[in-house]
């Protein structure tokens, strides 16, 4: 335990700790790495300098975890007086900052002598700038402290080429200066070689060189042609076993009619599979007329470089005298085969035996030795870069490691975002490199986000892919194709091209919405397909009923007249179609009428119906809406749910808005004419009146005259008033 108080502050639904002074990242080792939003970063994708991630990345394997953070602030710490220095976050570190200690005083030496070499001796502090140009200068010395020398860096003209063989031989090291060079491993490896190439050598007796000096010229010819003799010799075998074989073994004679349909050349390539002269029951080998064209010229050579000198001038040749050949140079295959120390053989028996005769060697050992001597002053040149890129970009990868300052705070990006996606009237400043598409396309859907994924292409004609993730706005207007502006860290233009969308809720407004846009969108789709259904039976009827007048124009008759034809079955079915629809447009009217004074609240609960699925989908989509997947998918270990909430999407994706002193000119020359909107709002009052009206409603607001109730009578229709009866006619007398 420690008794260091971390400060905490809950952002993104995560309690994230702040950092704010240099005590506060020496105590990160004492925190319970379960507190830690992250546990892993990629060295590559970020907008932090690769060479500073490298340093810290120990290992070596593209990737920073926490271990390494931790290794590289204990390791700063042992150098500078005070860690609040690096909070500033500042490119130049005062040399005063460095300790006098065993830990800092080499290193505060080595700076000053680093801005001597750049002709900065009064500057009092060191720059990331000064520090690599200073590396850079270092590394061009022809002695750097690598132990590596390159043949460029050596005075003496024997050793430069030395060096120059060696790097031609061997795997050769690179040095700090990047060219290729000898190490004291490459030269002891090329000694090696030397040694066992010599040994080889001397292992050749009279038996391996049977023409003498000859021998070599004469054995690669006899290789030359080695595999199709042995090929000519098998397939007359076979002749002579069946002699139905030999078509076969000749190769059939539609093949040479394919062969010969093309332009023929001795440099044919197919030509050259064929047998190398014909076969015959008769194993015999011309050595002139009658060989494969394409082999004549190897042939020849092989006759004159190897059968003249063993046998004598000869037409043909035998399989025996040809096995006779072969088992002449069986001693020098044997040896060939034998052969050690190939990667020397190139620089010829001469030179290789020079070099192990003499202690040409030597000069080469003592240079790499004094290079090798200046590895301390190296080291420490290397520690004052390192040490002034951590000064520089420590705090940053820890705000962006350790907690996701840099992101929640929106004055400023995360190290992960790679830009702002101009399109469709909005800003998407959330987005992120595609390094593995693969891994993207796994974890893509996890985030809950609605995401773009583009081409992007600059004016250098470079290439890479980004994420945007969509968070504020509309959608409908965003779909795979639509171009963009991308514009990177350093607010370079790239030219953006949707080319992939996995669509999510983006806000419960929009939910909302989203049914009645699709159902609206389903009618036009099949509206459409209706129209282009019905113009394409119109014109397949339109060329079925001219066909029959042409025809009889044709004839010299004149045209029938086209056959008018009413489908019944189709109009009942219309009918059919418009009574259901009535019928329910009639129900549901009833049902809300039959509501009275409730049937606002019926209207609502409707809408209701329709839109809360889709918005309590999206309300539990938007509280799982997190970073963490898209992040993890480029190699990121994402230890906590890197939220994106409503509000903080709204400020990720801004949209289109006038700036606040613009002046509009609101008279628009080609507006579309507007809809009466009042009459249409008035009907629709007059319509709904109507109807509570219709269902007596209204009657204990309206006069017993004018109720519906009277109006239209009913079991309930008040009575009407009786008669006065007339008085009885008095009787006639």
């Amino acid at each position: 335990m420690t008794d260091h108080r971390f400060k905490f502050a809950r952002i993104g639904g995560v309690d994230q700790v702040v950092l704010r002074h240099g005590r506060d990242l020496l105590a990160l080792k004492t925190l319970d790495q379960k507190l830690w939003v992250a546990l892993t970063c990629p060295t590559q994708g970020l907008e932090l300098d690769e060479r500073t991630l490298s340093l810290i990345d120990d290992d070596n394997d593209g990737r920073i975890h926490a271990g390494e953070l931790l290794s590289a602030i204990a390791w700063i710490d042992a150098r500078v007086r005070d860690m609040d220095i690096l909070m500033a976050g500042d490119d130049a570190l005062p040399l005063s900052a460095l300790r006098d200690d065993d830990g800092g005083a080499l290193l505060k030496a080595t700076a000053r002598t680093m801005l001597v070499s750049l002709d900065k001796s009064d500057d009092k502090a060191l720059t990331v700038t000064d520090a690599i140009a200073a590396v850079e200068k270092f590394s061009a010395r022809a002695l750097n402290g690598d132990g590596i020398v390159h043949p460029d860096s050596l005075v003496d003209e024997a050793l430069s080429q030395l060096a120059s063989d060696i790097v031609a031989c061997t795997e050769a090291p690179t040095d700090r200066s990047g060219a290729l060079g000898v190490s004291a491993d490459s030269l002891a490896a090329f000694q090696a070689e030397l040694a066992a190439h010599a040994a080889w050598l001397d292992a050749g007796d009279e038996s391996t060189r049977p023409l003498g000096d000859d021998t070599a010229a004469a054995h690669t010819a006899l290789e030359g042609v080695r595999g199709k003799v042995d090929d000519f010799f098998s397939r007359c075998r076979i002749a002579a076993y069946d002699p139905r074989a030999l078509d076969a073994v000749n190769r059939d004679g539609a093949e040479y009619a394919t062969l010969a349909a093309g332009l023929l050349g001795a440099d044919t390539p197919e030509l050259a599979h064929f047998p190398i002269a014909h076969i015959g029951a008769t194993a015999t080998l011309p050595l002139g007329a009658g060989i494969n064209p394409a082999w004549s010229a190897a042939v020849h050579t092989f006759a004159s470089a190897t059968v003249a000198p063993m046998l004598g001038e000869q037409t043909e040749l035998t399989e025996a005298q040809w096995r006779d050949i072969c088992g002449r140079f069986a001693a020098r295959d044997t040896w060939l085969g034998e052969k050690a120390g190939e990667t020397v053989e190139a620089l010829g028996e001469a030179r290789v035996r020079t070099l192990l005769a003499v202690d040409a060697l030597n000069g080469l050992t003592e240079a790499i030795a004094a290079d090798a001597a200046l590895a301390d002053q190296a080291a420490a040149v290397d520690d004052v870069e390192k040490l002034v890129r951590l000064n520089r970009d420590l705090v940053t990868l820890a705000n962006n490691f350790v907690a996701f300052r840099d992101f929640y705070d929106r004055s400023r990006k995360a190290v992960f975002q790679a830009g702002t996606l101009y399109f469709d009237q909005r800003a998407c400043e959330l987005v992120l490199p595609v390094l593995d598409a693969g891994r993207h396309a796994k974890m893509a859907s996890k985030s809950n986000g609605f995401l773009a994924y583009c081409d992007c292409v600059n004016a250098k004609g470079e290439k890479r892919i980004i994420v945007a993730v969509v968070t504020g706005g509309d959608v409908d207007n965003i779909f795979e194709g639509r171009n963009g502006l991308f514009y990177d860290r350093k607010n370079a233009p790239w030219a953006a091209t949707v080319t992939k969308i996995i669509a999510s809720p983006i806000s419960i407004r929009q939910a909302f919405w989203s049914p009645y846009k699709r159902a609206l969108r389903f009618i036009e789709e099949q509206v459409e397909k209706r129209v282009a259904d019905a113009d394409n039976k119109a014109a397949a009827d339109q060329a079925a009923s001219m066909a029959p007048a042409k025809d009889a124009a044709a004839k010299g008759g004149a045209p029938a007249p086209p056959k008018t034809k009413i489908d019944v079955g189709m109009v009942a079915a219309i009918g059919v179609a418009i009574g259901g629809l009535v019928a329910a447009v009639a129900a549901i009217s009833n049902s809300l009428f039959g509501l009275g004074m409730w049937m606002p609240l019926g209207i609502l609960a409707i809408i209701l119906a329709i839109s809360l699925p889709s918005m309590a989908i999206a309300w539990l989509k938007l509280r799982r809406r997190n970073l963490g997947p898209l992040l993890d998918a480029n190699g990121w270990a994402v230890n906590a749910m890197a939220k994106v909430n409503v509000p903080l999407g709204e400020s990720l994706t801004p949209v289109a808005k006038l700036p606040k002193d613009a002046e509009r000119e609101l008279t628009d020359p080609y507006a579309e004419k507007r809809s009466p909107w009042w009459l249409y709002l008035l009907i629709a009052l007059l319509l709904v009146a109507g109807g509570l009206w219709v269902t007596r409603n209204l009657d204990s607001l309206l006069p017993v005259s004018v109720r519906a109730q009277t109006v239209l009578g009913g079991d309930n229709a008040a009575p009407k008033p009786a008669a006065t009866p007339k008085p009885a006619a008095a009787p006639t007398k």
